[in-house]
C-alpha cells in the first residue's frame, strides 16, 4: 500500500509540473511581443501534436502492459476454475458412490415400515404351527394370538443391532467426509493463497515496468524540452543582435524627415518612422489655424446680428399680440354690456307679461264647490 501511494503522489506531481511547464511556455509565448505573430503559431502546433503522439504512445504502451496482465490473470482465473471444477466433480462422484454402497434402499432403518412387499413376504401365524388350515371353527387360530414371540423379539434385537452398528459406520463416515471436505478446503485455501501472492508479484511486476517505461518517457520528454527552449533562446538572442543591427544602421534613429515620407502616398507619413513636424508644415498650420478663427469670428458676429434681428421681432410681435389681446378684451367687455342691457329688457318683459296675466287673465281662483261638482259630473 505504501509504495502505490507514492508512486500516485509521484504521477500526480509529475503532472502537475508539466502542467505548470506548458503553462509557463504559454505566458512566454502570448507576452514577448517580438515572438509573437498574428495567426497560426506553427510552432506551438508542432509541439502539441507532438505531445499527442507521444501521450498516445504511452497509453498504448500502458494499454499493452495492462492487456499482457489482464491475459496472465484471465489463464491463472481459467486454472482455479478448472481446479475447482475437477475438485467437485471428483467430490459428488465420491459422494455418489457413497450413496450407492452405503446407502442403499434396503438396508434403511425405517424400510421394513413401508416396504411395498412387506404383505407379501410376511407368513401367517398359523403356518408356524401346522401346515393345513384348521379353520376358525377349531379353536386353534385366535385373533391377536402371537405364535412367534421369541422368534419375533430374536429377529427385532438383531434388527436393532444392525441399525445401531449401521449409525455408528454412517458417523464414522461422517467424521470421515467432514475431515475430508476440511482437508480439501485447506488446500485450496492455501492454492488460492499461493496463487495471490503469485498475482501480487505479478503486479508488482508490471508496476514496477510501467514505472520505468513512464520514468523514460518523462526523460526523454525532458531532454527534448530542454533542446526545445535552447533553440527557442538560441532564436531570440539571434532576433535581439538582428534587432539591434537593424536600429543602429537603419533610419529610424536619424532626424531625417524623409524617412517617414509614404513611398505610395506623398500626403501619408509611416506613424514608425515619424519624427515630428518641420518649422513650415508648423507655419503653415498656425496660418490655417488664423484663416480658421477669423472666419469663425465672422460667422460668430453675423449670427449675433441675426440673434439680435430676431430678438427685436420677437419684441415687436410680442407688442402687436398684446395690443391685440387688449383690443379682444375691449370688445368683449362691450359684448358683454350690450348682452346684460337685453337680457334686463327681455326680463322686464317677461315680468310685465306675468304680471298681466295674474291680475287681469287669473283673477277668478277655482273654490272646493267646483272641484266636487267636476268630480261629479265626471262620474
Amino acid at each position: 500500500m505504501y509504495n502505490i501511494k507514492q508512486s500516485t503522489d509521484t504521477k500526480e506531481a509529475a503532472a502537475i509540473e508539466a502542467r505548470r511547464n506548458r503553462e509557463k511556455e504559454r505566458q512566454n509565448r502570448f507576452f514577448n511581443v517580438r515572438n509573437r505573430v498574428m495567426g497560426v503559431d506553427v510552432q506551438a502546433l508542432n509541439n502539441q501534436v507532438g505531445d499527442r503522439k507521444r501521450r498516445e504512445a504511452a497509453e498504448r504502451s500502458k494499454e499493452a502492459a495492462y492487456g499482457t496482465s489482464q491475459v496472465q490473470y484471465d489463464v491463472v482465473v481459467q486454472m482455479l476454475e478448472k481446479e475447482e471444477a475437477d475438485r467437485t466433480r471428483q467430490l459428488a462422484k465420491k459422494v455418489q458412490e457413497f450413496r450407492e454402497q452405503k446407502q442403499q434402499l434396503k438396508n434403511g432403518r425405517e424400510f421394513s415400515l413401508w416396504d411395498p412387499g412387506q404383505v407379501w413376504k410376511g407368513l401367517p401365524t398359523y403356518l408356524s404351527y401346522s401346515n393345513t388350515y384348521p379353520g376358525p371353527a377349531s379353536l386353534q387360530y385366535f385373533s391377536g394370538e402371537d405364535l412367534d414371540r421369541d422368534t419375533r423379539l430374536r429377529m427385532q434385537q438383531g434388527q436393532f443391532r444392525y441399525n445401531l452398528e449401521r449409525q455408528q459406520q454412517e458417523q464414522q463416515q461422517a467424521k470421515v467426509d467432514e475431515n475430508y471436505a476440511d482437508a480439501l478446503s485447506n488446500q485450496l485455501r492455501l492454492a488460492m493463497d499461493a496463487q495471490a501472492t503469485h498475482l501480487a508479484r505479478l503486479e508488482e511486476s508490471c508496476r514496477a515496468a510501467m514505472m520505468c517505461a513512464m520514468a523514460n518517457a518523462n526523460k526523454a520528454q525532458a531532454a527534448v524540452q530542454a533542446g526545445r527552449q535552447r533553440c527557442e533562446r538560441q532564436r531570440e538572442q539571434k532576433a535581439n543582435l538582428a534587432e539591434i543591427q537593424h536600429q543602429s544602421t537603419s533610419d529610424l534613429l536619424t532626424e531625417n524627415p524623409q524617412v517617414a515620407q509614404h513611398p505610395m502616398a506623398p500626403y501619408r507619413v509611416l506613424p514608425y518612422c515619424w519624427k515630428g513636424m518641420t518649422p513650415e508644415q508648423q507655419a503653415a498650420i498656425r496660418k490655417e489655424q488664423e484663416v480658421q478663427r477669423s472666419k469663425k469670428q465672422a460667422h460668430r458676429q453675423a449670427e449675433k446680428t441675426l440673434d439680435t434681428e430676431w430678438k427685436s421681432q420677437t419684441m415687436s410681435s410680442a407688442q402687436a399680440v398684446l395690443e391685440l389681446e387688449e383690443q379682444e378684451r375691449e370688445l368683449c367687455a362691450v359684448f358683454q354690456r350690450g348682452l346684460g342691457s337685453f337680457n334686463q329688457q327681455l326680463a322686464n318683459e317677461q315680468k310685465a307679461q306675468q304680471d298681466y296675466l295674474n291680475s287681469v287673465i287669473y283673477t277668478n281662483q277655482p273654490t272646493a264647490q267646483y272641484h266636487q261638482q267636476f268630480n261629479t259630473s265626471s262620474r
